[in-house]
């Protein structure tokens, strides 16, 4: 039996760590966090000094008794969760649920599993640091006072199930406000100045006016003006221009750059980096620190000169924003910068690469660009023409990275001062001006990192959360064709014509939902404090300060309490007002139905979300109903849209002399056609034509043709789905197992299989 036990978090980490470990250590894992706040109760005693009450997860109980038989038998526990505040607070939990005797029990930290460091781990043990877990502990409180008191408010006023968050409820703030900006946004036309000349040599030269002209008759006035206009050089200015590389990076720009160059979710990023982590192949994920160690440099300048050479190495250390770093904590880097390859699953491997990639050239020196820039008048007008080129001088940082990254202009030719210059074509091009643009997940995290709320650690977290609550919505849009005003001056003669290009358009861009926007209409009214940008920013920088032993945990709480408990104080007295509330969000009349003369609501119902509502219940006909399309918002459907939504089930056509009807349901847009239903994933249910209707009931039974059927019952089929084969029933569908050949199943064996599956069904 061993006799020091390690204990951590992960099942990855036990396999890395005990592979570097004698038979003197055990490595076991706690699979996370051991025991929490309840889920079913407040869980703090607010009057005695906001004491929390743990439970211990009943999941994990067979697996602490089998953890407390191994440490009962150990002379040591050594505690090596996470270098973090969750971490020490986990550590403290299996402390605690443990029953360790100070004496017993040690606690290591390392920022990389590698045998060096855990190595130096073991050799510089320390206690359980009180600070930073009671730092943990008031953020966890906090977040449980405000869940658990707001939770029911939006149960009663809008609707059941719903959520509110300490951070979670200010970040739907953020995209919901950017919405009301897009929403009242007004485009005005502006137009861009393009020019072309010919150069000897079939060479050409492209230049562009900086700023945009206001309207199309200042554009139509400038390419009139040049129609027998000198265009001439009469500036070119040389520079030399530096360009260095960004820092290592720290989680939440990690978070960042792995959404906007590999597409990953904020969560995909963590989740993959955390295996990285796990099998030793970069440091710690969870950090606001820019510092490298001096291993690191040491490692990072050893490979630069090898395969680049001496002058492209410089040694750069980089100045942590963040108040709350701690310079001991790393960047996150890889633990070997001589490992280019890890032996791992492409997406494991292109993080790895942006990480190493990143790391390396943050200590390479800066990248030259010979830089030329053009000044070209124009003879009758006041305005210059401009033409910047620029070529790489020394790649320096540059070689890290593939060529298509570098962010570099194209070079000029070569011309000469107070050249004239050919005119081949000018061109006045209409666009708008733009809205803001929707936040990307990469971008919400930018945001709320520049606003101090929450933690990079918290972000991928909250992100899921507010989308999994159905208060946002991720989607890509495809835009719409729209025609622009395009002014030409070739060859002498000004010509006026239109383009068509597609606006609008957006890729993964986090849209809120009615849900979201009632939620937070009614937080932002109603609880102005707690949704206020600055207060929530404050919070996080006074858990900093416990951590560092500035302000006691019971301080910050109770100030925090006494502000949230006013507000929700003044929200209970105000019963009138309340009723009111549950009335703005149960019916908004929209109009009536020209064919039937019934009232059309939008309303938030608490079962099915938003949708429109045609008659009312003291009907003799119950009303119809109909949900709203993720693109549309409850506060901003008109009479026209309810009526369209309304429109569904739609009869589309008839096929095989049975009628097709299109609706919408639980799980998106559907045809219906002889009693069976066939989704509709690249088709509208509005305006879907019968031969298209018909061409998606051929393809979906050509995909769904039987492996076999049987002539004692045809309604049972043995067919192929996503998980494999299965037996289809009008009532149930079995799976048939991995041992049994589909095509060689017998009538008797499937009543058989059929038989079992409702066993099982009772048992459950």
């Amino acid at each position: 039996m061993a006799k020091k036990i390690i204990i951590v978090e992960s099942p990855v980490k036990v396999k890395t760590i005990q592979k570097y470990l004698g038979k003197t250590f055990k490595v076991v894992a706690t699979n996370g966090h051991i025991r929490d706040l309840p889920k079913k109760e407040f869980g703090v005693d607010i009057e005695d000094h906001f004491t929390p009450s743990y439970r211990i997860d009943p999941k994990k109980k067979p697996l602490i008794s089998s953890i407390k038989a191994v440490v009962n038998r150990a002379e040591e526990v050594i505690l090596a969760t996470d270098d973090d505040r969750e971490g020490e607070a986990i550590a403290w939990h299996i402390k605690e649920v443990l029953a360790l005797p100070e004496a017993k029990y040690q606690r290591i930290v390392f920022r990389s599993i590698t045998k060096k460091a855990i190595d130096q781990a073991l050799a510089n043990p320390r206690k359980l640091d009180l600070d930073l877990i009671n730092a943990q502990q008031a953020r966890r409180i906090s977040d449980r006072i405000v869940g658990y008191k707001l939770s029911p408010i939006l149960w009663r006023v809008i609707q059941g199930r719903l959520s509110a968050g300490r951070v979670q409820s200010v970040a739907v703030r953020l995209i919901v406000e950017r919405e009301k900006e897009i929403q009242t946004f007004h485009p005005s036309p502006r137009f861009k100045l393009t020019a072309q000349f010919n150069l000897p040599n079939n060479k050409t030269l492209k230049a562009a006016l900086p700023n945009y002209l206001a309207s199309y008759e200042e554009a139509h006035a400038f390419l009139t003006d040049c129609q027998s206009a000198a265009f001439t050089i009469q500036k070119i200015d040389k520079t030399l221009v530096k360009r260095s590389p960004s820092p290592p990076f720290m989680t939440s720009t990690l978070q960042q750059v792995a959404g906007q160059e590999l597409g990953f979710t904020t969560a995909q990023t963590m989740r993959i980096a955390q295996s990285l982590y796990e099998q030793g192949y970069i440091t710690y994920i969870r950090t606001d620190s820019l510092h490298l160690s001096p291993e690191a440099l040491a490692n990072a300048k050893e490979v630069i000169t090898t395969t680049y050479g001496a002058n492209y190495h410089q040694t750069r250390v980089y100045p942590t924003k963040s108040t709350n770093a701690q310079e001991a904590h790393e960047a996150i880097r890889p633990t070997n910068f001589q490992q280019s390859n890890i032996n791992s699953s492409p997406q494991e491997h292109r993080l790895y690469k942006l990480i190493r990639n990143r790391a390396l050239a943050s200590q390479m020196s800066d990248a030259l660009i010979d830089k030329t820039a053009l000044s070209i008048t124009i003879s009758t007008r006041d305005e210059e023409l401009k033409a910047i080129g620029e070529m790489i001088n020394f790649p320096g940082f540059f070689a890290a990275f593939s060529q298509e990254k570098h962010p570099i202009k194209s070079p000029l030719p070569q011309l000469d001062l107070n050249t004239p210059l050919t005119l081949f074509h000018l061109e006045a091009r209409e666009s708008f001006t733009k809205h803001p643009p929707r936040y990307t997940e990469p971008t919400l995290v930018k945001t709320l990192e520049q606003l101090g709320i929450g933690r990079p650690s918290t972000y991928s977290g909250i992100i899921s959360t507010i989308q999994q609550r159905d208060y946002v919505d991720k989607r890509s849009t495809a835009g719409e064709p729209q025609n622009f005003r395009l002014i030409t001056l070739q060859d002498g003669l000004v010509a006026e014509s239109t383009f068509q290009a597609t606006i609008g358009g957006a890729a993964q861009k986090l849209f809120p939902t009615s849900i979201g926007v009632a939620v937070n209409e009614l937080l932002c009214e109603k609880f102005k404090q707690i949704m206020d940008y600055q207060f929530t920013a404050d919070i996080e920088q006074k858990l900093d300060l416990i951590a560092q032993q500035k302000l006691t945990w019971e301080t910050m709480l109770k100030d925090f309490y006494t502000i949230f408990q006013q507000q929700l104080h003044l929200f209970e007295k105000g019963q009138a007002e309340q009723a009111n509330l549950r009335d703005k969000y149960a019916l908004r009349p929209l109009g009536i139905d020209p064919a039937t003369q019934k009232p059309i609501f939008a309303r938030l119902s608490r079962k099915r979300g938003p949708l429109v509502q045609m008659g009312t219940f003291d009907d003799e006909v119950p009303p119809r109903f109909a949900s709203l399309r993720k693109d549309q918002l409850l506060d901003q459907i008109d009479l026209k849209q309810a009526l369209e939504l309304l429109s569904l089930p739609r009869e589309v056509g008839r096929f095989e002399d049975a009628l097709i009807t299109a609706h919408i349901g639980k799980f998106g847009p559907y045809l219906k056609h002889q009693d069976r239903f066939f989704s509709l994933k690249d088709f509208d249910p509005y305006t879907i034509a019968p031969a298209e209707a018909i061409q998606v009931i051929q393809e979906k039974r050509k995909a769904q043709t039987p492996l076999k059927t049987f002539p004692q019952d045809p309604a049972i089929q043995i067919l192929v789905g996503r998980y494999g084969p299965y037996i289809k029933t009008p009532h149930q569908n079995v799976r048939i197992p991995p041992t049994k050949v589909p095509q060689n199943l017998t009538w008797e064996e499937v009543q058989t299989l059929l038989q079992q599956a409702k066993k099982k069904q009772k048992r459950r």
